[in-house]
């Protein structure tokens, strides 16, 4: 279809500007083909696709919007002003899209065998959620909890930072206090990053089911979530630095979970 209805573009931009946190349904956002791409092959429901003109001369885009057009997505071909008006980016790509995930309950993400999972605690940067979702993907965690003082994983920054990670890892959002009861019910033994003060890092074991937490880019982990888990870890570090960006520190330790793994 070229051209947009009014109703079409207003979606698109209610999602970007109050994009809806409640409910396991939910709807993404994409911006960019990559993240189009990504949801397609992920088997995600994709109910709308809207390309600029210029972009849809492209063959491998015209093979992409046929195939969403097959797969029962509302094509859109649209000019560069309209579409600028649907992207949340200043600079748009070009394309955007609306898909469907459902996050998982608690039970349904620790779940699974031998689990890995990576709790995020009040970290309010968009942009490293998505990158610790990517990085938990890229390191074998089998599950990415966000506690709802966290940004949303699947707000479209999330996504645009998780580079389609979001799009397939399990994923549940949860009050710290239930996510805690659930691993404790289920035999995961807890883990807490901490700046200064906790057991090595490289001297834990994470070949058992295993939950690391982290806490926000500024305060951290709160001492009464401290006093409830099994154990908490430091990273070493050299000279005068006091701490890590939490996206980096989470990177380290997924890492050296997923070596003990290999």
């Amino acid at each position: 279809m070229t051209g947009a209805p009014h109703s079409s573009v207003k979606r698109y931009r209610e999602l970007a500007r109050n994009p809806p946190q409640n409910g396991l349904e939910r709807e993404l956002l994409l911006d960019g083909l990559h993240l189009l791409r990504e949801a397609r092959k992920s088997g995600l429901t994709v109910e709308s696709a809207a390309f600029e003109q210029d972009v849809f001369t492209e063959p491998s885009v015209r093979e992409l919007a046929d195939q969403l057009a097959a797969d029962g997505a509302d094509v859109l071909i649209v000019s560069r002003k309209t579409l600028a008006s649907m992207s949340p980016v200043k600079t748009p790509a070009g394309v955007v899209g609306i898909a469907r995930r459902s996050l998982g309950s608690l039970d349904d993400v620790l779940g699974q065998r031998n689990a890995l999972v990576l709790v995020a605690h009040d970290v309010q940067d968009p942009g490293n959620v998505g990158g610790i979702v990517r990085t938990a993907e890229a390191a074998g965690a089998t599950a990415f909890i966000a506690t709802p003082s966290s940004a949303d994983p699947l707000g479209w920054k999330a996504l645009r930072g998780s580079m389609g990670s979001a799009l397939r890892l399990p994923m549940a959002r949860a009050e710290m206090t239930d996510t805690l009861a659930a691993l404790r019910r289920l035999g995961i033994t807890t883990a807490a990053l901490v700046p200064r003060g906790g057991d090595p890092l490289f001297a834990a074991d994470f070949t058992k089911p295993s939950a690391l937490i982290v806490g926000g880019e500024g305060s951290g982990l709160p001492a009464d979530i401290l006093r409830q888990v099994d154990r908490t870890l430091s990273i070493p570090m050299a000279g005068a630095v006091e701490s890590l960006n939490v996206g980096v520190a989470a990177a380290l330790v997924l890492y050296e979970a997923f070596r003990q793994r290999s």
